[in-house]
């Protein structure tokens, strides 16, 4: 059995339907009139994905509780309609002092989506400590 199982439907259009594990449903449209776009998903997943990555980070650096964490994910798309470019502005309510730089590159390494887009597509990411 796989670690992961989705079984996604489309009964007409463009729309969506996925159902992960048997537990959790999701819907994604092309066209963003159901629900968020392919695109709009991978940015938000990515985010998903870096936020606890982030906090792992922190508490590796001896950081035990960094508070609120909030991202701003920016994403450019290219004519072809492929995601070309990703950042993240986030926020973090701790002051992280001089660990930042570190506590993001382990983010990165501990981050699956990250690990798993190609590195073209990695965020370009700016930490705002004390910020929350």
């Amino acid at each position: 059995m796989a670690d992961i199982e989705v079984t996604s439907t489309c009964e007409e259009g463009f729309t969506t339907s996925n159902v992960i594990d048997d537990e959790w449903e999701l819907v994604v449209d092309a066209l963003s009139e159901d629900g968020p776009d392919p695109n709009q998903v991978l940015a938000a997943d990515y985010a998903s994905c870096y936020i606890p990555a982030f906090r792992v980070a922190a508490d590796k650096n001896g950081y035990d509780d960094i508070g609120t964490v909030e991202v701003h994910v920016e994403a450019d798309i290219d004519d072809d309609d492929d995601l070309s470019a990703i950042s993240f502005d986030i926020h973090v309510e701790a002051d992280l002092g001089d660990d930042i730089d570190e506590i993001v590159s382990l983010g990165e390494e501990i981050c699956h989506v990250h690990s798993a887009l190609r590195e073209g597509l990695h965020a370009d990411i700016s930490v705002q400590d004390s910020a929350l």
